[in-house]
């Protein structure tokens, strides 16, 4: 088998202590690793604006994390329900833990707001129908969910979440995952990147919780990715063009934005994006992207890998390792050049 579809490939050593629990403050402290075809360069992301050049384009993802993970219980037994995709207005399927011990027609009490299991799946998926007290779903959701941390952090979520988890540009809700680098993208950095001429566009992906779920296929060829509800509109088509004819980079912001950007190849979309990005993977659109350090043997360091080459990867997550980077979600980020391999 080719090595670059062994999922063992991907695997990495990382301390624990280099787990991010909270993100920095300022937002601006956090470090970023700049990758390239001429090696490697540590700075900060207030250091992100001089990096980039007149007339290039960021694009962020204008989701919004809602509060998706609910702890209740059926019965006497405590069950933790993660929120994945919405069904319809008062449904949606979700992962259950301890998932084995529901059943059809089983009901799971929350706080002003209780659930029925109508469908059982795979990986612990249920489909529930929800029903609440005399307010909207949405409503009771925000009331009584929490923000869904990945799993990894092993805390529960606090109010301080509602703010570190969520991006300055959460305009659409229907995430249940952050997309954690625009979490980098502070007001300051924002206005460094104006003043260098640097502009800015959006698209949406709803990023689901699939998200979390581990590769389990020891071939990465036989893996299959949730599919999440992605967009992108004509303003955001046409900034791209203009980038493109004016010579400049387009620099997706977090690996969603950049999913969308090549789903759609650039041009105005509306639907479900299952898109799996492995080494091998021709780029269409995106030049640059902003990104965290990611799980080992994850999907997303396959397509960091993809970006820019595996070995330049491992190069780079090594090198962060030894210089003490911080990992995951809330961790330090880099920016990696869209490298011909």
């Amino acid at each position: 088998m080719n090595p670059l579809d062994r999922l063992e490939t991907y695997d990495y050593p990382l301390p624990a202590q280099l787990i991010a629990d909270r993100p920095l403050v300022p937002r601006t402290r956090a470090r970023l690793l700049r990758i390239t075809a001429a090696g490697l360069a540590d700075h900060t992301i207030g250091d992100l604006a001089g990096l980039l050049d007149p007339g290039d384009l960021v694009v962020v993802n204008d989701t919004r994390v809602i509060p998706a993970r609910l702890y209740g219980q059926r019965g006497v037994v405590p069950i933790e329900v993660q929120l994945h995709r919405p069904l319809g207005p008062d449904a949606w399927r979700a992962f259950a833990r301890p998932g084995k011990r529901l059943k059809l027609g089983d009901t799971i009490a929350f706080a002003d707001l209780s659930a029925t299991v109508t469908a059982k799946g795979d990986d612990g998926l249920v489909d529930l129908t929800f029903s609440a007290s005399g307010i909207a779903l949405d409503q009771a959701i925000e009331r009584v969910g929490l923000m869904p941390l990945p799993p990894y952090l092993k805390r529960r979520p606090d109010e301080q979440d509602r703010l570190d988890y969520q991006t300055r540009f959460a305009q659409h809700a229907g995430s249940v995952a952050a997309p954690t680098a625009g979490l980098h993208l502070a007001d300051d950095v924002l206005a460094a990147l104006t003043a260098r001429g640097v502009r800015r566009a959006a698209v949406t992906l709803h990023v689901g919780a699939g998200t979390f779920l581990p590769v389990k296929t020891d071939d990465v060829r036989d893996h299959r990715m949730h599919a999440e509800s992605g967009r992108l509109l004509p303003e955001t088509a046409a900034a791209i063009a203009e980038t493109r004819a004016a010579g400049g980079r387009i620099i997706a912001v977090g690996t969603t934005a950049l999913r969308v950007l090549e789903a759609s190849g650039g041009a105005p979309f509306a639907g479900d994006i299952d898109l799996f990005i492995r080494p091998g993977y021709q780029f269409q659109v995106v030049d640059r992207l902003l990104t965290n350090f990611h799980l080992p043997k994850s999907t997303l360091v396959m397509l960091v890998a993809a970006l820019a080459g595996l070995d330049r990867i491992q190069a780079a997550y090594a090198h962060a390792i030894a210089q003490e980077y911080r990992f995951f979600s809330y961790g330090d980020a880099c920016l990696i050049d869209r490298i011909a391999l």
